[in-house]
């Protein structure tokens, strides 16, 4: 068959390349804490709190219960709990861009995981970016 396709694309037009944070080099089986992505997650909500309203505070915090339910559970894969780490750092850091990108990617890859609890957290991250002083 005729080779017609040039090389993959590099990335995204106009993307600023971002240096990836990667906290287990090798493959092998990832040990984050639910602490380390639930923490940040409730402490964001907490911040939320006095300008969103009760109920969509209500319905994200929900949604961490079943996320911090499925972790304890053993339900999350070790590449999901990678990426929410990473989600938590790129928050905490106001990287709103980066972290909704990680938002997208589990919700692509990793649909039947991430499903039930990722809107709360696709919430939590476009709430924390339009508070007042973020």
């Amino acid at each position: 068959p005729p080779r017609a396709l040039g090389p993959p694309p590099l990335g995204p037009v106009g993307a600023a390349p971002r240096a990836e944070v990667r906290p287990c080099p090798e493959e092998r089986e990832c040990s984050v804490s639910a602490d380390t992505v639930l923490a940040p997650l409730r402490a964001a909500l907490d911040s939320c709190r006095p300008s969103v309203q009760k109920q969509v505070c209500s319905d994200i915090g929900r949604r961490l219960t079943v996320l911090e339910d499925a972790w304890a559970q053993g339900k999350l894969s070790a590449p999901v709990r990678k990426r929410m780490s990473l989600l938590v750092q790129e928050l905490q850091q106001q990287h709103w861009d980066a972290a909704d990108e990680i938002h997208r990617s589990l919700m692509v890859d990793h649909v039947n995981e991430v499903s039930q609890w990722m809107v709360g957290v696709k919430r939590l991250i476009a709430e924390t970016r339009n508070l007042p002083d973020a």
